[in-house]
């Protein structure tokens, strides 16, 4: 089975927020999304899809994650990831952990994966755009902008946390290359719900300096509802 990147056109919606109105001054590149060529297109579960190699790395998040944490936390870094709270916790994981297709801000919160660089502390990004879509039966997740840029599908596994699956776009590409045809682009990971319009996208080993990459998503329109899930 093989999962491929097509090109679709993105429509941004308006961006209107509980407190008022606010849209972002360019609208976003068309985004990849990720279409998978399957037999039975209602088989849903990740790990048909997925190389042994992804599987095991799942396996061995939340261990990565707690020595990742271990090892920047006797530094400067201690101070930023108590203020961080539950989006670097490996424990939280709220129920109803998908996140509503649409229009998200993101950062990347880095764990380094080498005791130089996690005696400096974890490395922290600035804000880009990303998008959530839906490709029934599952969701798609696109970063829109930068070096690195992944993209993928998002798999249910549970009442409290979801699994990825993609790859990774750099430089100009326009898109990635499918997942599983190159090993080194391959990208796993949980998407999980941490507050009230919080998410997190948590990646092991997404590239070659990252023992693991902590994606926040805020998405830019709570709930045109104004009720947040709880």
């Amino acid at each position: 089975m093989r999962i491929v990147f097509a090109q679709f056109p993105f429509v941004m919606g308006g961006l209107a927020l509980l407190g008022g109105c606010a849209k972002p001054d360019v609208p976003p590149p068309a985004a990849p999304a990720v279409v998978v060529a399957a037999e039975d297109e209602s088989e849903v579960e990740w790990r048909n899809y997925a190389s042994p190699a992804d599987i095991d790395r799942l396996a061995r998040l939340r261990e990565d994650w707690r020595n990742g944490l271990a090892a920047v936390r006797p530094g400067r870094a201690k101070r930023a990831i108590t203020a961080l709270g539950a989006l670097l916790d490996p424990g939280v994981a709220l129920p109803r952990p998908a996140p509503p297709p649409g229009s998200y801000r993101c950062r990347v919160w880095r764990l380094p994966n080498s005791e130089a660089r996690a005696s400096r502390g974890f490395v922290s990004y600035k804000p880009f755009s990303c998008h959530v879509g839906a490709d029934d039966p599952l969701l798609t997740f696109t970063k829109q902008s930068g070096s690195e840029r992944p993209a993928g599908r998002i798999w249910p596994d549970g009442d409290t946390q979801l699994v990825f699956l993609g790859a990774m776009a750099r430089g100009d590409e326009q898109s990635p290359p499918a997942y599983g045809d190159d090993a080194g682009r391959n990208l796993v990971g949980l998407v999980e719900r941490v507050e009230p319009f919080r998410w997190r996208m948590v990646l092991p080993n997404p590239v070659v300096e990252s023992r693991l990459d902590v994606i926040e998503l805020v998405p830019l329109v709570p709930l045109m509802t104004g009720e947040a899930p709880s």
